[in-house]
């Protein structure tokens, strides 16, 4: 996988004992209806979690573009790709709280 991707052990712990949240990043583009129904599942994945999330936008991106353009959207999941065009809620539930 690319370097520019953070790798982290799932559920990595912090000095004070407590995990680390998870961080899924969604990778898509502006007016893409299914980027539009895979937010909607992230965000609310992520809020039932406790995950973070972030999203990308694969158009200012050149490295995400070359990487990801035909699969968009793509989920990842602490910088490992999760998933891509159609986002299973129920899996990435389990992906996050593993």
């Amino acid at each position: 996988m690319d370097g520019m991707f953070r790798r982290t052990k799932k559920n990595e712990k912090d000095r004070s004992g407590q995990a680390d949240p998870r961080t899924v990043t969604l990778i898509g583009k502006p007016g893409c209806h299914l980027c539009d129904d895979a937010r909607a599942v992230v965000q609310q994945v992520c809020a039932e979690t406790g995950a973070l999330w972030e999203e990308k936008d694969i158009e200012q991106d050149e490295q995400l573009y070359r990487a990801y353009w035909e699969q968009i959207p793509v989920v990842l999941v602490d910088g490992e790709q999760h998933t891509f065009w159609k986002v299973d809620p129920d899996r990435l539930r389990r992906e996050l709280v593993s």
